[in-house]
């Protein structure tokens, strides 16, 4: 049976981890080169990094971040931002990522997941979704893809999209609620669950999370991993601790000399 990985976000703004509340009012969390070593340190299963303000200055992730991540770090490290091209994808992947998460330029040339997947494999091309709301009344909840950092509403069912990814080739879907990111309120399980109805890829659930109850959660409607960051980097508790307290309450996760 495959692990429930637990994995810290790492939002890079200038060269500095920042942690906002639906993409927006960043603060500064952080050294991401040093914070990825930390984590790895408590036993994260990966490290994500995005990029934030990539994708609207129009450049790439910057490279020597990954690089200085990546000589820190032996754990799976995925990236994203600013990704546009299979030539921008190699350069991510070149400086260290074992994954590269794209967003926006997939839902504007959905054939990029294509390139991305033919050229470097189903397994190092990640879907990014970030999700909005707009319909609430069961059962005919939706929820609208975004883009551009969640300034951008396209006309997209989140739910919809998942399915064409994987059709695509994409290899995991990176799925945030913009209601719920920075909030604490706990993942949008009704997203989550609509998602995973749709697509038979691992999806990691993001946005949210504020305990290991939203977690347990979280792996109970069908995330295949739980993306975390404002727990982590205000050091609310360890990747360890929650990895502890997940096992008690059920969850087969990667422990000790497993990771």
């Amino acid at each position: 049976m495959l692990k429930s990985r637990i994995i810290p976000c790492l939002d890079v703004k200038d060269g500095r981890v920042v942690k906002g509340v639906k993409f927006q009012n960043l603060r500064d969390a952080g050294c991401p080169v040093e914070l990825s070593q930390h984590y790895q340190q408590q036993g994260a299963d990966e490290i994500v990094v995005l990029d934030v303000s990539a994708t609207r200055e129009a450049r790439l992730a910057m490279l020597d971040t990954i690089e200085n991540i990546r000589r820190r770090i032996s754990i799976p490290l995925t990236v994203g931002g600013g990704v546009g091209s299979v030539e921008d994808a190699g350069r991510l992947l070149g400086s260290g990522a074992d994954k590269v998460s794209v967003n926006s330029a997939a839902v504007k040339d959905p054939e990029l997941i294509a390139r991305l997947s033919t050229r470097f494999g189903a397994q190092c091309t990640v879907l990014a979704i970030d999700a909005k709301r707009i319909q609430d009344s069961a059962p005919d909840q939706r929820w609208m893809v975004v883009t551009r950092s969640g300034t951008q509403e396209e006309p997209l069912d989140a739910a919809t999209w998942s399915k064409k990814v994987q059709q695509l080739g994409a290899g995991e879907i990176l799925l945030t609620s913009f209601d719920r990111d920075g909030t604490r309120s706990g993942y949008d399980l009704d997203l989550l669950r609509a998602v995973t109805s749709t697509t038979s890829l691992p999806v990691i659930a993001s946005g949210g999370a504020d305990s290991v109850e939203h977690m347990v959660e979280a792996f109970n409607s069908g995330a295949h991993a739980v993306l975390a960051a404002s727990i982590f980097h205000d050091a609310d508790t360890t990747v360890e601790k929650v990895k502890r307290k997940l096992a008690d309450a059920g969850i087969n996760v990667r422990m000790g000399a497993d990771s």
